[in-house]
């Protein structure tokens, strides 16, 4: 019998054995008329970073070989968790990029890679990329299927003019011979990201909105003739934290259909060893924090520049390398997974999450490429969760997350629940705003405001399911040994390792009548699926 069937009978007979004061009801109601956002079909992202082993936050040294560089590009656990995805979009960025080189036939100095150095920008000099090295990465992705972000050096040329601020325009004679080369060769890059973290006052350095508009011009002209009537990769801008005068200035400046994407980096939980991480990721008052951001953007696009669309070009939760404790572990899944959820909704395109290996808070295990548990919630992010995003009503408790959109693989839409709460559970019933009149209601929280009445039923997703026999499909979450730092996450109660081959394993649902309500138990995480869902904006 296969662990399919196994897990049917003990999650359809849960709700009976959980006492009415260990779970709270709630009732969330899905608008299904209209979309009120989308993302891509490549919107899970994880980065590669440059940087080296000898990088060390709070007496610690996560990186190991996972840069750019020096990453082990024919370990096939790397291989075979990147295909898993079919395709993962991989941005190739970070700190160091604005230090990067290319080692091209007139780069006119030897080729060498990131040193210690006490002048240097973030305490490293410049390092270099072979083209022998670049021809490997290209391997690598061409294999996997991926789709890659590429960011460029957006310093060179420029010179220090103060502390922190840089000036002059871009050199880009080095980077032009690197892309020359890169169409040569026909690796399909995606997208080209210029400069990493110089917007508004900058990370270690930060350049003036009009000059770096001027350089993004310079980048699209440069693309223009490089591929010519070929199909075009996507200019994408600033990788930096959202600073909402010198974001709308680089639009104006750069004008319409030069900058096809604002990448924004977000790291809203504090440093690495900052103990109040967990209790961060716990407080959804502090969670929705970010949605301010993600308005914020999304309205600077609308106004100065709608020819561009939000991107999150890199979001690690806690900053410097993540947190050791928690970042790599089960409970960091609800700020990723929430992150997703919220970004989602303001038409955010892409969400890179730092990294795919390297640091503390890699989706893969820096020196054993064994996935950790975050790896699992983006893969059935991108299995399960489609384009179109939905909003929904919801009754209860803050500390359940609930958000939907359409589904991915078999049409109907696919709820996102996460339960915050350390010791209640929820019992959700889904209805369809076909079947409720919002006027009876009571407690009915719109995503940020309430609607009064609505008297509590069973699970409704429309007159498709009125036989009673229509299924769901349900994914839950949940720690090794109840343990929210636990490294092993379990899908359904199966824990999720690889295969003796190496093979992501499956990720079997179980199925249950679609008229039941749903019980979240606290500190996990549920997809459910629900295909026959009357969705009439999912079916367009």
């Amino acid at each position: 019998m296969s662990l399919w069937f196994i897990f049917i009978l003990p999650l359809l007979c849960l709700p009976a054995r959980v006492r009415p004061q260990d779970y709270s009801d709630v009732t969330v109601i899905v608008r299904g008329s209209e979309t009120i956002a989308s993302t891509s079909d490549a919107f899970v992202c994880a980065t590669i970073d440059w940087w080296p082993p000898e990088k060390c936050n709070y007496d610690q040294c996560p990186w190991g070989r996972a840069s750019v560089l020096n990453l082990d590009l024919t370990n096939p656990l790397l291989a075979k968790a990147i295909q898993a995805f079919s395709p993962l979009r991989i941005r190739v960025g970070g700190s160091l990029q604005d230090q990067v080189l290319y080692g091209t036939p007139n780069l006119g100095s030897s080729c060498d890679p990131f040193t210690k150095a006490s002048g240097g920008l973030f305490g490293f000099s410049q390092g270099c990329i072979t083209l022998e090295r670049w021809d490997a990465i290209n391997d690598l992705f061409l294999n996997t299927g991926a789709v890659i972000t590429f960011g460029l050096n957006a310093l060179q040329g420029r010179q220090q003019i103060r502390r922190g601020v840089w000036g002059g325009p871009w050199d880009s004679s080095n980077a032009r011979e690197f892309m020359e080369y890169t169409v040569s060769k026909d690796y399909p890059i995606d997208s080209w990201e210029f400069g990493n973290e110089l917007s508004g006052s900058g990370i270690g350095a930060s350049v003036g909105a009009e000059q770096y508009g001027k350089d993004l011009v310079e980048l699209q002209t440069i693309i223009n003739e490089l591929y010519g009537d070929s199909r075009k990769p996507l200019v994408v801008a600033p990788g930096g934290f959202y600073d909402q005068k010198w974001f709308a200035q680089l639009l104006e400046v750069s004008g319409p259909n030069v900058l096809n994407a604002m990448t924004h980096h977000i790291y809203n939980l504090g440093a690495g060893n900052d103990p109040q991480v967990p209790n961060r990721i716990l407080n959804p008052q502090y969670l929705s924090r970010t949605s301010d951001t993600f308005r914020g953007l999304q309205l600077t696009i609308q106004r100065h520049g709608p020819w561009s669309a939000p991107w999150v070009g890199e979001a690690g939760g806690a900053y410097n390398s993540g947190s050791r404790l928690v970042s790599n572990t089960f409970l960091n899944s609800f700020w990723y997974l929430d992150q997703l959820g919220q970004s989602a909704k303001y038409d955010t395109k892409v969400y890179c999450r730092q990294t795919l290996i390297g640091g503390n808070y890699g989706l893969l295990d820096t020196d054993t490429f064994v996935p950790n548990p975050d790896y699992y919630s983006a893969l059935l992010w991108h299995r399960l969760m489609g384009t179109g995003v939905l909003s929904t009503d919801i009754s209860g408790s803050s500390y359940l997350r609930a958000y939907v959109h359409c589904g991915k693989q078999k049409g109907g839409v696919v709820l996102l629940l996460l339960n915050l709460h350390r010791s209640m559970g929820f019992m959700v019933s889904v209805r369809n705003d076909l079947n409720v009149n919002l006027a009876e209601g009571q407690g009915i929280r719109r995503d940020n405001f309430f609607v009064h009445g609505l008297k509590r039923t069973v699970s409704w997703v429309g007159s498709k399911a009125s036989d009673g026999y229509s299924k769901r499909e349900e994914y839950h979450l949940s720690a090794k040994d109840g343990n929210p730092f636990a490294r092993t996450m379990l899908l359904n109660g199966v824990p999720l390792e690889l295969t003796e081959d190496g093979d992501i394993p499956p990720l079997y649902p179980v199925e249950v009548s679609v008229n039941s309500p749903i019980y979240v138990a606290p500190l996990t995480i549920a997809f459910i699926v629900f295909p026959d869902f009357e969705a009439e904006a999912c079916g367009r």
